[in-house]
């Protein structure tokens, strides 16, 4: 059987967009092994391994209420293409990339709906904006991170309590956190692929439906499957430039700081998952931690770094939708 030329370019966007997932997973690998390598539990490679088994078995937890606000919450979807999802692909991957190679970790979500949005726009204008679907989205842009900062500082408060009222040793504290930090790690690495393989399945479905390959916006479980299996590949390769930057650099961690900044992270990312919101787990993990360093001095945290990292999170997606922009005109150029 011959197959088309559309269906064919069809056939190669779904190959891109598992690519972006495969980028996110090696983007924001770090968010998810950051604590549990720069506390020393595991190595980087056994850590990538832990989260990359909770990255694929998250489809089996959530359901897909954040591929449905990607995919027709955000833009008009009578206006898309898939011209358009291809451009928006292309700018989220290449900012994705450049964010990488600085060593920044900024927000692989926001980069796909930046480009996304930066797609559309350059085809048909910003009246293909939808709103009231952006409000919530960029509204965690910023409670985000606070979100991350309130828990992780709460958490280690309650901690640091419990361990002067049962007097524990500190020795017992090291064993006992490091013993919990498997568990807080596998329920951020849980919530990061629970939210964010989502993303890359709202682009493919709505992909599907723009081409009339599916009647209704309902996402196909090999589409599910697929993407879950992109952003665990993804984080099996690491990305060991931005594990640093959030390991090491914003603030020293002790396992119990890990535990907590995980559990705190954890929690967001399940309650966002759950009413549909693309978060930010970069944003989150980045908030948690710097409440957990907080707590002990301000000065534990290293406020340049964070700074940066806020820095790019702000420039995330106009960047994105520019450079998807840019690629719509190429491609209808050429």
């Amino acid at each position: 059987m011959i197959l088309s030329s559309g269906l064919l370019f069809i056939i190669f966007i779904v190959f891109i967009a598992l690519v972006f997932d495969f980028t996110n997973g090696v983007h924001d690998a770090a968010n998810s092994i950051a604590t549990i390598v720069s506390t020393r539990v595991l190595t980087p490679r056994q850590a990538v391994a832990w989260a990359a088994f909770f990255n694929f078995v998250a489809f089996l937890i959530f359901g897909t209420a954040v591929a449905k606000t990607i995919g027709k919450g955000l833009i008009d979807i009578s206006v898309v293409t898939p011209t358009v999802i291809f451009a928006g692909l292309m700018g989220a991957i290449l900012w994705n990339l450049f964010t990488w190679y600085l060593g920044l970790p900024t927000s692989s979500s926001h980069a796909l709906i930046g480009g996304y949005a930066g797609a559309a726009i350059a085809k048909a204008g910003f009246k293909v904006v939808i709103l009231s679907g952006w409000t919530k989205t960029l509204a965690f842009i910023f409670l985000a991170p606070l979100i991350g900062f309130i828990l992780g500082g709460l958490f280690i408060l309650l901690a640091s309590w419990l361990i002067f009222k049962k007097d524990f040793h500190p020795t017992t504290v090291n064993v006992w956190s490091k013993r919990m930090q498997f568990i807080s790690a596998g329920l951020y690495s849980l919530g990061h692929g629970g939210n964010d393989a989502q993303k890359t399945m709202g682009i493919i479905t709505s992909l599907l439906f723009s081409a009339g390959l599916i009647k209704t916006f309902n996402v196909p479980l090999w589409v599910v499957l697929s993407a879950h299996t992109a952003i665990g590949l993804g984080t099996l390769m690491g990305g060991w430039r931005i594990v640093k930057t959030m390991g090491q650099k914003i603030a020293k961690l002790r396992p119990v700081d890990g535990v907590c900044a995980e559990t705190a992270s954890a929690i967001s990312i399940f309650l966002a998952t759950y009413f549909g919101v693309p978060v930010s787990t970069t944003h989150v993990i980045t908030g948690a931690i710097s409440g957990v360093g907080s707590y002990r001095r301000l000065s534990a945290v290293r406020w340049d770094t964070t700074l940066r990292i806020v820095w790019a999170w702000i420039f995330t997606i106009p960047a994105a939708a520019v450079v998807a922009g840019l690629c719509f005109g190429l491609i209808k150029l050429f």
